[in-house]
């Protein structure tokens, strides 16, 4: 089965579900999402298979949320995948995708559904 995680080696969360795929035999492509964000249409397909808003996928204790006034309920979901876009650290991780699905591994467990 193929696997792709969009990581980042920095992030806690993030290491524990790469080991987590691991344990469970699989041998993941690794996007570290920081240094090859996903184009739009990449990040908006996600967004739907998670049934998710861009709100909910951003990383609003982030110090760039409070900066960027990301907070401010009159943005429009194309300005905050805008923002997101412009700055992938504001993306939630890590994001797992299979054949059988995505999850965002929040908590870490809800990746083992997709396995």
């Amino acid at each position: 089965m193929n696997v792709t995680i969009l990581h980042n080696p920095r992030c806690s969360t993030s290491r524990a579900v790469l080991d987590m795929i691991r344990t469970a035999g699989h041998d993941p492509a690794i996007v570290e999402y920081l240094k090859h964000p996903p184009e739009r249409a990449e990040l908006v397909r996600m967004l739907v298979a998670l049934e998710m808003n861009p709100r909910e996928l951003m990383r609003r204790k982030e110090a760039l949320y409070k900066e960027l006034n990301l907070d401010d309920p009159s943005l429009s979901d194309n300005d905050l995948l805008d923002a997101m876009l412009a700055n992938p650290i504001l993306i939630e991780r890590p994001i797992v995708i299979s054949e059988n699905g995505i999850r965002l591994g929040r908590p870490k467990e809800r990746v083992l559904e997709i396995l």
